[in-house]
């Protein structure tokens, strides 16, 4: 594998940085070390970039994995999305609006909406929270309680992630029903659990910043194309672009410290040396290539749980939905997004159901799903009840995000290890997000700064901007 040289400056030649894993975190770091300077290798074992937010062809259609979704408030991300040229891909809603739509009310009285209004935080939920159909006047009002003792957390106490959403909600006043229409709502799309599962210090983190904060932060956004094109496609051009030596296909085997202080990656048939080392891969996978001492109980990586997310995909042969996407109640569908123009359909109409917290179903035969997800499309969209399907089929993640279990903040190391030069990356380290893309960029932003130290280099100002507007 030959290795070409990118200058530092006049004086030397670049120091060299190895990348394992070319996710989302992989190539945020590999890109901001270019940036700052740093030769860098890009190492994916897979034949494309993008992770676990990635596409496919079938047939005629380029189908997304999962849909993936992100916030104003995710600056992070938006700042990935400049970085590859994309944002004018995956754009943002104006003002926050999801369309509610409750299965135990009359056909033509089942819509309700969350929306935003042009008034600071937190009146700029006021009105529609006063209006929500989906809960009683009573619930109204106990939830607007419950959100504001909610901002007035303390997102540094570490007692917070040692307690269960859930049970906190009880505690002020929630009903089942406000769980199930408003808080859970938000909170299995954003965590991948159900409120009774999650830690209070990340429901608290996703809550605080998305709705408590500034009034645009929730708005919502997603891509118009194809995955594949923003974090395969775009991702490599901008990698490219900045000398970034990327190799697919290339499954490192071990990572270990040379006699002159150096960093040795053994990939098939060939070893690469590096002044550092950043594993942006899975735990389970950064477990098993850490070299001993990197961690002082690296043990601990193995006890962060996963969880899973199901897709449910349906081509009709007519259009069904007359929206973008919209959430359902009173149903096993969560979340249902338009994917028709993004996949390339030229007739009738995709619909992705995203089935967030999948754990009873994750591994349910496709015969089955079909039985159970098709009346319930048909129940919610009047149209589709005279409607073809001309395709059905799923996608699994059975390890899509860590769960994000009380005291899983505990268990999630920073980007620094013991070893210098040898970084971690990945949404699942400690970024204090739940698994997200933001989480995953914030990861390699962290991993490229924690290299650039080890390494004596500069940390570029631009690069961090975002967490400034953050």
């Amino acid at each position: 594998m030959t290795q070409g040289t990118r200058s530092a400056g006049p004086a030397a030649p670049a120091r060299h940085a190895v990348v394992v894993g070319g996710g989302l975190a992989g190539v945020t770091t590999a890109l901001a070390l270019a940036d700052a300077g740093v030769r860098v290798t890009l190492l994916e074992g897979r034949p494309r970039l993008g992770g676990l937010a990635f596409s496919f062809r079938r047939g005629d259609l380029t189908v997304d994995n999962g849909q993936h979704v992100y916030l104003r408030c995710c600056t992070a991300y938006r700042w990935f999305l400049d970085r590859i040229e994309g944002a004018a891909l995956a754009p943002l809603q104006d003002r926050l609006d999801v369309p509610v739509l409750d299965l135990a009310r009359p056909e033509g009285r089942r819509l309700g909406r969350l929306r935003r209004d042009a008034l600071p935080a937190p009146l700029h939920l006021g009105r529609s929270l006063a209006s929500y159909p989906h809960l009683s006047l009573a619930e109204r009002a106990r939830v607007g309680r419950a959100a504001l003792a909610l901002k007035g957390l303390d997102l540094t106490d570490p007692a917070l992630d040692t307690q269960d959403f859930g049970s906190w909600l009880a505690a002020h006043g929630q009903s089942a029903r406000a769980v199930e229409a408003l808080w859970d709502l938000v909170g299995v799309a954003t965590l991948n659990a159900v409120a009774s599962d999650a830690s209070l210090a990340l429901a608290a983190m996703v809550f605080k910043t998305g709705l408590l904060s500034d009034p645009g932060a929730a708005d919502i956004g997603w891509a118009r194309v194809p995955l594949g094109d923003l974090h395969d496609r775009l991702a490599r051009k901008a990698l490219d672009s900045a000398g970034v030596r990327t190799e697919l296909r290339t499954r490192v085997t071990s990572v270990s410290r040379t006699g002159d202080g150096q960093w040795s990656v053994q990939v098939p048939g060939e070893t690469l040396e590096a002044d550092a080392v950043v594993l942006a891969v899975p735990q389970r996978e950064a477990h098993d290539l850490l070299p001993a001492g990197a961690l002082d109980a690296p043990e601990r990586l193995l006890e962060i749980g996963t969880a899973p997310i199901l897709n449910v995909h349906v081509v009709y042969d007519r259009r069904v939905l007359g929206r973008p996407f919209f959430t359902a109640l009173g149903s096993p569908v969560q979340w249902v997004f338009d994917r028709t123009d993004a996949s390339g359909l030229r007739e009738g109409q995709y619909l992705a159901v995203s089935q967030s917290a999948a754990q009873d179903e994750i591994d349910e035969p496709v015969a089955v799903l079909r039985e159970r997800y098709l009346p319930e499309l048909e129940r919610l969209l009047p149209l589709a009840r005279g409607a073809a399907v001309r395709d059905f089929f799923i996608t699994r993640e059975r390890t899509a995000t860590f769960a994000p279990t009380p005291g899983v903040g505990s268990l999630r190391p920073g980007a620094r290890t013991k070893a210098s030069g040898l970084c971690l990356a990945g949404a699942w380290t400690a970024t204090g997000w739940p698994a997200t893309m933001e989480s995953a960029v914030r990861s390699g932003v962290s991993a490229a700064d924690a290299v650039l130290g080890a390494l004596g280099r500069p940390r570029p100002q631009a690069l961090f901007e975002f967490e400034e507007a953050a």
